[in-house]
């Protein structure tokens, strides 16, 4: 049996988040990013599809392989909405987003439904090695419950900020890595 060790870089802030609203597909980066030096880890790296992910990866100096499947949650008509225009607009919807997972009143993907790609993914995608994958603190959060065996509910109790990095290894069971 061979591990698998798994880095998580989170994309680097963006305007939406600064100012508390959904992303859209084309939503860039706040600022640039300064590059870091990877090249003595020898990971493979994928990136998610998104303009963020991307910048973000071309900042730090990486390059590799995009991976839809490491695309943020699709919000559906909420993408580029802020927060509180949805508190405005459609308060009912936005409380049935934020208390039941398994809800997508935006007509997207539930927070179930992310936590399911993502699981399955880092299960029966992805192969023994050493991976760095840029993406979105929603699937950092949906690997994170998926790891820890937590409930649902326990994403809204995990904060990934900009650029933030988690570590986790497979060696027959998925571990949380922290050093």
């Amino acid at each position: 049996m061979k591990s698998t060790q798994l880095t998580f870089i989170c994309h680097a802030l963006t305007d939406a988040q600064r100012v508390g609203r959904f992303h859209s597909m084309e939503d860039g980066l706040r600022r640039s990013v300064e590059p870091q030096d990877w090249a003595g880890q020898g990971a493979r790296v994928l990136i998610a599809p998104e303009l963020r992910t991307r910048q973000t990866a071309e900042g730090l100096g990486l390059s590799g392989q995009l991976d839809s499947t490491l695309r943020d949650c699709d919000f559906g008509r909420w993408q580029g909405v802020s927060l509180k225009r949805l508190e405005q607009d459609d308060p009912t919807g936005l409380q049935q987003w934020l208390s039941d997972p398994q809800a997508a009143p935006h007509g997207g993907e539930s927070v179930a439904q992310v936590c399911t790609r993502v699981a399955s993914w880092m299960d029966d995608t992805l192969l023994p090695g050493s991976w760095l994958v840029v993406t979105h603190p929603m699937v950092i959060r949906a690997a994170l419950r998926h790891v820890l065996e937590c409930p649902l509910a326990a994403l809204q109790h995990i904060d990934v900020l900009p650029l933030a990095q988690v570590r986790l290894s497979r060696f027959g069971r998925w571990r949380l890595r922290i050093e």
